[in-house]
């Protein structure tokens, strides 16, 4: 027996259905996604989650026309699956296969890229704008989750948004949680909830029957105004966001298509900034995500009867867990110790040090930029704030790390988690280009690691260290390297030479350590000799042992699992041509280009960062 689903290949196919069929239909989308990311992994409660009001929104706006932009993009399975994806949706996240995240070049009913939070009211402001500046009448439409709206770039654009009285709508998808639970002040106000079709229809009948007062009507209704906005600041979030200039609407039951679908029309024919307030279940559908909306808010595949994700058994531990480890041990001995992240408090491996001192740990919402700040003020004042934040999600806070924290040389530590190629979600998540944008800043102090252990020692110098220090490890299991109970720190910018060779020598760094001594074993076999180097430090540079090494061989590789551009390769030939070093030099990294999704091998053969390709690199090389 088919399904409804199979029956949808546009948006289209949507505005035909039965009240009674979309409930059907929303029932064989959950099922779909659940049986695609149990296999494949992915960002599955949050798109549970919206289903209903995914389709409502189809229903009633004419997309690809209007406009649809998905912040974050972590819950837009269901938006693929209704917009002619629903044959290729199994290749999702795969490698080559349907992007996790809204994509332009994947459909037209992608209208922006997307992968970081809080982007989709400017994006949509400015879509308002280019259409009002052509004479176009499409609706934009940006659905905002509550931990987005937490972000300051979200509030620049309710604020531009407000002040431009421009024709968009924005729906916030309230379900009180981004990743983490939601944190601060504004998540406790959205919290506040009042029946919305009560109140719409109080204040519309009231408004009519005082508009028709005669002689004193306006005045009456200027005072009931200024009453309901004391009422309502009380009640609802709405005066928030009708004080930025925006046409409060809500809450409404997100799971109620009907309701949905009404409000949603209703608002279409309105003219101006508009703000729907719609309530709703992260892990909608599927009650394991219910009940742990944060542990499937991203996640592996996992086995869908007991929600258990499947993970290779044995094996070592990960760098994030072993990170999370080193920072409570140290932690106990140093009460100075303060741990900061950015609503990512599972990913970065600090559940842990929050349950073991809550007073000592900051959660500061989606605000990168804030968190780094904020952790300059403690640095300023004695504390030893380390901020745990994904590679990609610190490049946010660039300017913060640049004013803050480097100009006033604060001991500020920078823990840099998803350092290099993550996988599967993508160009978005990549975290190519922190060595690149860190290394230039004056007062930095930047590590990456190339095991556990180095990682604990990582964090124990950059503790020993008085000012700004970032270091940088990979996603996913380590070496299964043995872990030393109390880490050495290591001395700034020292590199150890790991194998001495006569041909050629090979700068490594971080997680290309590893791939490096391999592919150097492999060409032994072929009599080229290697000197491997673990870099350790991107800056300072172990300027003897790379001169020294740089002048005895003659012939120079550095290889990182960042852009080629600024990096480390950047790095050792400026100072090969600051030393006036003649030799010949060869860069491995990632090329002037965005690298797709797939799992971290794949990327990594693809771009010939493994031993196979680093070792067919420096056999080309030494052959000229």
């Amino acid at each position: 027996m088919s399904s409804i689903l199979e029956q949808i290949d546009s948006p289209q196919d949507i505005k035909k259905l039965s009240s009674a069929e979309i409930a059907e239909l929303a029932e064989d989308i959950r099922h779909v996604i659940i049986q695609t990311v149990s296999q494949t992994g992915g960002h599955l409660a949050s798109s549970l989650g919206v289903v209903e009001l995914t389709l409502a929104l189809h229903a009633v706006f004419e997309t690809p026309r209007d406009k649809i932009l998905w912040d974050v993009g972590h819950q837009a399975y269901a938006h693929k699956l209704v917009t002619g994806r629903r044959d290729r949706f199994a290749s999702l996240r795969l490698f080559q296969g349907l992007s996790g995240f809204p994509k332009r070049a994947e459909s037209e009913y992608d209208c922006f890229d997307v992968g970081h939070s809080s982007t989709s009211i400017s994006g949509a402001l400015g879509m308002a704008v280019a259409r009002d500046a052509a004479g176009g009448s499409e609706k934009v439409v940006a659905v905002i989750g509550d931990g987005s709206l937490t972000a300051g770039l979200a509030l620049e654009g309710l604020n531009q948004a407000g002040h431009l009285q421009k024709d968009l709508i924005v729906v916030l998808n309230d379900n009180e949680m981004s990743i983490s639970p939601n944190v601060g002040a504004l998540s406790s106000f959205l919290s506040q909830k009042l029946t919305s079709e009560f109140y719409i229809r109080l204040k519309k009948e009231a408004e009519g029957f005082l508009q028709h007062v005669p002689r004193f009507g306006k005045d009456l209704l200027a005072l009931a105004r200024r009453a309901e906005d004391s009422l309502k600041g009380f009640l609802t979030p709405g005066m928030l966001f009708e004080a930025l200039g925006f046409e409060y609407v809500g809450p409404i039951d997100g799971h109620n298509f009907d309701d949905l679908k009404k409000a949603l029309q209703h608002v279409a024919r309105l003219q101006g900034p508009v703000l729907v307030h719609v309530l709703t279940r992260k892990g909608k559908g599927y009650v394991v995500a219910e009940e742990k909306p944060s542990a499937f808010h991203g996640v592996g595949p996992f086995n869908i009867e007991t929600g258990e994700v499947k993970q290779a058994k044995g094996g070592p531990g990960t760098y994030t867990a072993v990170f999370g480890k080193t920072l409570v041990e140290l932690a106990e001995k140093n009460e100075k110790i303060v741990a900061l992240t950015a609503a990512m408090t599972d990913g970065t491996g600090l559940s842990e040090f929050q349950e073991r001192f809550p007073e000592r740990f900051f959660d500061v919402g989606i605000a990168e930029p804030h968190a780094v700040t904020f952790a300059a003020g403690m640095a300023s004042q004695g504390l030893r704030p380390v901020v745990a934040i994904y590679s990609t999600f610190l490049q946010r806070a660039y300017d913060s790390i640049l004013h803050d924290v480097c100009l006033q040389n604060l001991p500020v530590i920078f823990a840099l988690d998803r350092g290099g190629l993550v996988g599967a979600d993508g160009p978005t998540h990549h975290g190519l280009f922190d060595l690149s944008y860190l290394r230039h800043l004056p007062n930095m102090t930047l590590m990456a690691p190339r095991d556990e252990q180095e990682l604990r020692r990582a964090l124990t110098t950059a503790l020993a260290h008085d000012g700004p220090f970032a270091f940088r490890y990979p996603r996913g299991k380590g070496q299964g390297v043995s872990l030393e109970e109390a880490p050495e720190p290591i001395p700034l910018g020292q590199g150890e030479l790991l194998v001495e060779g006569a041909d050629g020598v090979v700068f490594a760094i971080g997680v290309t350590v590893a791939p490096a001594l391999e592919a150097a074993q492999a060409l032994q076999k072929e009599n080229l000799s290697l000197s491997v180097v673990d870099l350790r430090f991107v800056k300072p540079l172990d300027r003897v042992l790379i001169l020294e090494q740089a002048r005895r061989t003659g012939k120079v590789i550095t290889v990182e699992e960042n852009m080629i551009q600024g990096g480390v390769g950047s790095a050792v030939l400026e100072l090969l041509a600051a030393e006036r070093i003649k030799a010949e030099i060869c860069c491995l990294g990632i090329p002037d280009t965005f690298v797709e999704q797939g799992s971290q091998g794949e990327l990594r053969r693809m771009n010939g960062l493994d031993a196979e390709g680093i070792a067919d690199a420096v056999r080309k090389f030494l052959a000229h």
